[in-house]
């Protein structure tokens, strides 16, 4: 127990002095936005509410601690159509090895359609076109140290790639899970996502060719050395409980706190009520107390469905409001076996 509190005060603490420090220098400007798309219609239609819960697949994204409750192997994948034509797309594999741990591996891809160059000049085009794409690629690693305190880790390599310029970074997650018996086991967690490498863009976008000389005959090459730009720290404390757990209906509640580098304070909050471990019902709020926030409801459901002993096929569906922009839909399959 003290082991636990030691390291959950060390997680709070170091988000503490990452964050103040952080705010000092540009805040609100990070790079690596894709670091920051929630995945999970489970997660999402909970308001974002998953630290302390994490007992699937998805904790690769919301807490990797959590992926030490993965029994066997787990796969799972998710498409959004995001709002202004942007796409996301996840993927993620682990599997339990026993008294070794839980290992998994991830990737999430950014994109979007190709955008005319347009200039002072030719307001209208020039006939070339220019995209954006992200790639962030990780391994994961858990284990439990006790029979209720797991904690977990993931490496991630990261990229962006804008027209003919590009930027690459490095990103460590930590997260602890503990679980308590008591109201039906009462889970505390902690994560801290996204501590890495600065992200600077390079390439031949940046470089301008000056006149010079006279007439300005002569023409020099000049490369512009662009900002680098700190990846989006995050750090989640979560609570959640089973308010109701009987042998056909579980209804568990979560409230997630959240601490960013670019932005203020929030929370997030959600609750579920799953019949059988079959069928589920979701909804939670996200973004709560956040400034200028264009999210707000959440809800959602799903079916997971054992189809032999061996295998069990998990479908969720989620929605969330996102004010101003258009609503979203999440669509997820995932497989046990």
């Amino acid at each position: 127990m003290k082991k636990t509190i030691y390291l959950l005060s060390f997680l709070f603490a170091l988000s503490l002095t990452i964050n103040l420090n952080a705010q000092t220098d540009k805040t609100g400007i990070t790079a690596a936005q894709a670091l920051k798309i929630s995945v999970g219609p489970r997660a999402i239609s909970m308001g974002g509410a998953f630290t302390a819960i994490s007992d699937d697949i998805t904790s690769l994204y919301w807490n990797p601690a959590g992926s030490a409750n993965i029994v066997s192997n787990e796969a799972f994948f998710n498409h959004s159509s995001l709002y202004a034509d942007i796409r996301h797309d996840y993927a993620a594999f682990a599997s339990n090895l026993g008294d070794i741990g839980t290992v998994g591996v991830f990737a999430a891809l950014l994109s979007m359609d190709e955008m005319l160059v347009r200039t002072i000049e030719k307001p209208e085009g020039t006939g070339e076109y220019f995209g954006y794409s992200s790639l962030v690629i990780g391994l994961n690693y858990s284990r439990y140290l006790t029979d209720n305190f797991s904690i977990g880790f993931n490496v991630k390599y990261i990229t962006e790639n804008l027209w003919h310029m590009g930027a690459a970074g490095m990103a460590i997650d930590i997260g602890t899970l503990y679980k308590i018996p008591v109201l039906n086991e009462l889970r505390i967690a902690a994560s801290i996502s996204n501590f890495g490498t600065k992200m600077q863009l390079s390439g031949r976008d940046g470089t301008i060719v000056y006149p010079s000389g006279a007439g300005g005959a002569n023409l020099i090459n000049a490369n512009i050395e662009l900002d680098k730009f700190d990846l989006p720290l995050l750090f989640r404390f979560g609570l959640s409980s089973d308010l109701v757990k009987m042998k056909e209906s579980r209804l568990t509640l979560a409230i997630d706190a959240v601490h960013p580098n670019d932005q203020n304070e929030y929370l997030n909050t959600g609750i579920e009520y799953a019949w059988n471990e079959i069928v589920y019902v979701r909804a939670g709020y996200n973004t709560l107390f956040e400034k200028d926030s264009e999210r707000g409801l959440t809800f959602g459901f799903g079916l997971h469905y054992r189809v032999i002993d061996m295998l069990k096929v998990k479908l969720d569906y989620a929605y969330q409001d996102f004010g101003r922009l258009k609503d979203i839909h999440y669509f997820s399959m995932g497989v046990t076996f």
